[in-house]
């Protein structure tokens, strides 16, 4: 596996990441997730749909809830959005933390099984085996619009900016 020339912190340490750097202007990887039924998610399934796809190191926690429910309500307010919330979390968590906290516009979506997403998206923290905190926006025709690697995974992503970038790539912009 590819490891990242750069790094990310969590809680003020360097943690080395596996993967591409993914930019502005290529095509996104293609990914296979896991859902709550245990069911495979490919990425191809949403071709020509605006997709916004928030990672979260784990749902459980206060910064990655916050950034769950921004997101969500974001999601929501758009017909031609496909949102994801990506983390390893096990599916079965996923699915309870989605009932409980009433998370309606994002499918929760889980990399835990082959950390391939991780992989391939350049966000999996290889001695941790979870995920960095990022946020990317895909055009229809697959194009990466917008990404954001946090550097500081106890951070929350720029939730303004993407939001804006969400609305202007919607908007066929």
């Amino acid at each position: 596996m590819h490891e990242k020339g750069r790094s990310v912190n969590f809680k003020g340490s360097p943690v080395t990441l596996v993967g591409p750097e993914i930019k502005v202007g290529q095509k996104s990887p293609d990914f296979i997730l896991i859902d709550s039924s245990m069911k495979e998610i490919h990425s191809n399934k949403t071709k020509g749909k605006v997709k916004l796809l928030s990672v979260v190191l784990s749902i459980e926690t206060p910064v990655c809830d916050t950034q769950t429910h921004s997101f969500d309500e974001e999601a929501g307010k758009y017909s031609n959005v496909a949102g994801y919330c990506i983390s390893m979390d096990l599916p079965f968590c996923q699915e309870r933390y989605r009932k409980e906290r009433q998370v309606k516009n994002l499918k929760m979506l889980s990399d835990h099984r082959e950390a391939s997403f991780g992989s391939a998206y350049g966000l999996l923290i290889k001695d941790m085996r979870l995920l960095a905190r990022a946020v990317f926006i895909i055009d229809p025709n697959d194009k990466v619009r917008y990404v954001e690697y946090v550097p500081e995974v106890s951070q929350q992503p720029d939730l303004a900016k993407a939001s804006a970038m969400l609305k202007k790539i919607v908007a066929g912009n």
